[in-house]
């Protein structure tokens, strides 16, 4: 089916009751039409809109370019990154054996498509980016608060991609000059001032990126997906080679199995692992109207998101765990850090290769999962002001005073410190939005009053209380677990039946905010 016929026949007729419709259109709501294109006369009343910029702008039909390939494209080349390799990583050395630690991976990213293609309707329908669809919800300014709250999450993963970037020079520069590994860890940072120095260096290649623009992006995508595949068939090839086969690399025994060290905690590790998995996303299962709004249609993104994201992160977490697993064969130990791998190879051609590679990668899947989004939500505080170059830098220094390698620095705390520490303000975000699109408004938004400050979604000042208080609920019962996860409160302090909610932060967050923001919003109709 061509796009343009699944178009004609998703789309409502006009001129035609509801009964009357394409039974197609009647028993598909989520295939509706795009409704992004606005009269002269209301894109010069939304000019004139403190709330309207350029960036934030409604992009028309004739400006959509998106297919299904293209969001599949985006999806491969985001998900085959170093992140996803160390993702599975971790989980072989939480005490998985290979298959478990791909299944989680593949459940995990299979259940946060479901609000990926969700939230993705509105950017298709309307040409909205995720800050203004927030505003149905939110309110015109209490818009503010998730997309911040997004923002600040893109700006720690911007900065663990350049750490990653800046630790892959290092790491390979201290193979040929190896005294700089010896270097002193400085106070505060708990790093040397070379690998603070190569940080930095990578850092400032993202900056000059997001300078010199979307084409620079756009390129730096086309390639980096096949750099990075091969990289990783490669190593799987050498790990193939040097343990043995697949036998010896696949056979290592579950800790959690029968007379193994963890015997009997496998269920104990594995729900938090998986809030982990699904956490991996969470940020993007948000802000995915910034991509979407380009989609041709509904079927484009549903499509290209549903073939891209789950097979990729499997595939590519598999090289991982291989190895992974490998390493402990090979070396003795387990490294589940592909740059550490590499540096065992004394090759300069292999290394400088590798660097490149690894750089180029790294630097394409950091600009298109963690600026775009952050640069579209700090210009939404101020879109007269702000503009998606400046909001790109403002993310790039954050994400410099956040220390990114703290949040790295180990398997244990990369899964149930960040991941799940951020999923639970994200789950009940996920679940406000989908709340209030599909069950109270059933899909349809005034696109022209998003973009006005005294129009609909004015709420109470410019916030809707509801939401705020759904948000609030949803993110509380994951707090008294999170305070026990970083040493804050004593093991005993909370009774463990609370702290162990914190494991299902995202579950519990999307479904806690769901039911109070939809018995909310009945609750304010009835007393209207």
């Amino acid at each position: 089916m061509t796009d343009a016929n699944a178009d004609l026949l998703f789309s409502r007729r006009p001129g035609l009751t509801t009964n009357e419709q394409p039974i197609t259109t009647r028993l598909n709501p989520i295939m509706n039409a795009i409704q992004a294109d606005l009269t002269e006369s209301q894109q010069a009343e939304l000019k004139s809109s403190a709330l309207f910029n350029d960036d934030l702008a409604p992009v028309p039909s004739t400006q959509r370019k998106w297919a299904a390939g293209s969001f599949a494209a985006l999806w491969i080349s985001m998900s085959a990154c170093i992140p996803t390799y160390m993702l599975a990583s971790s989980l072989i050395g939480g005490g998985m054996n290979w298959w478990q630690a791909v299944f989680t991976i593949f459940l995990g990213n299979l259940i946060v498509l479901v609000p990926m293609v969700l939230n993705a309707h509105a950017g298709t329908k309307y040409g909205i980016p995720f800050p203004v669809y927030c505003r149905a919800s939110f309110g015109t300014l209490g818009a503010n608060v998730p997309a911040i709250l997004r923002a600040l999450v893109a700006c720690g993963w911007f900065g663990i991609q350049a750490w990653i970037g800046g630790d892959a020079i290092y790491k390979i520069l201290g193979v040929f000059l190896p005294r700089l590994l010896e270097a002193k860890a400085l106070p505060v940072l708990d790093i040397n001032g070379y690998q603070f120095v190569c940080f930095l260096l990578f850092w400032s290649i993202n900056m000059w990126v997001i300078y010199r623009g979307i084409d620079t992006i756009r390129f730096l995508l086309n390639i980096k997906a096949p750099l990075l595949i091969v990289l990783g068939l490669l190593l799987l090839w050498w790990a193939w080679r040097n343990a043995g086969g697949f036998g010896p690399m696949l056979s290592q025994p579950s800790a959690f199995d029968p007379g193994q060290p963890k015997a009997g905690q496998f269920w104990s590790y594995f729900f938090p692992a998986l809030t982990g998995m699904i956490g991996f996303w969470a940020t993007l299962s948000l802000n995915i109207p910034d991509f979407s709004r380009y989609a041709k249609s509904q079927r484009d993104q549903i499509l290209g998101q549903a073939l891209g994201l789950p097979t990729t992160m499997a595939l590519y977490s598999f090289i991982g765990v291989a190895v992974t697993s490998a390493t402990t064969i090979i070396f003795h130990e387990t490294l589940w850090n592909p740059v550490d791998v590499l540096t065992r190879f004394k090759n300069p051609a292999v290394l400088v290769t590798a660097l490149i590679s690894l750089c180029i990668a790294t630097l394409a899947t950091n600009i298109a999962a963690n600026v775009v989004s952050p640069a579209n939500d700090f210009a939404h505080l101020a879109p007269r002001w702000i503009s998606f170059r400046v909001g790109g830098y403002i993310t790039g220094f954050i994400g410099v005073l956040m220390m990114p390698w703290k949040l790295v620095s180990d398997p244990s705390g990369y899964i149930f410190t960040w991941l799940i520490a951020y999923s639970a303000l994200l789950g009940p975000i996920g679940g406000i939005l989908i709340a209030d699109y599909f069950v109270c408004r059933h899909c349809k938004l005034d696109l022209v009053a998003l973009y006005k400050a005294d129009g609909e979604y004015r709420f109470t000042n410019g916030f809707s209380v509801v939401a705020l208080i759904a948000l609030l609920l949803g993110a509380l019962p994951s707090l008294p677990g999170f305070l026990v996860q970083i040493k804050a409160l004593g093991q005993g302090s909370v009774p463990q039946l609370l702290a162990d909610l914190y494991h299902y932060a995202w579950f519990i967050g999307f479904a806690v905010a769901f039911v109070v923001y939809v018995g909310g919003r009945k609750i304010t109709q009835v007393v209207k």
